[in-house]
């Protein structure tokens, strides 16, 4: 992992409760759920990488 993220007790409670809707989504399967947050985060990770890379001058 590159950061680690401490949360507070408000922040844990507001993240606890999207992962409950994000897992009841999945049907209850807790894996698949993970399955595909790992997915989707490695989608949202190349779109940043894509904006932040350095951009090459056309001529």
């Amino acid at each position: 992992m590159d950061h680690i993220v401490t949360l507070d007790s408000r922040q844990e409670a507001a993240l606890q409760a999207v992962a409950d809707k994000f897992v009841a989504v999945h049907k209850g399967n807790v894996m698949k759920a993970l399955k595909e947050m790992i997915v989707l985060n490695g989608r949202l990770q190349d779109r940043l990488d894509t904006l932040n890379a350095p951009r090459r001058a056309t001529r």
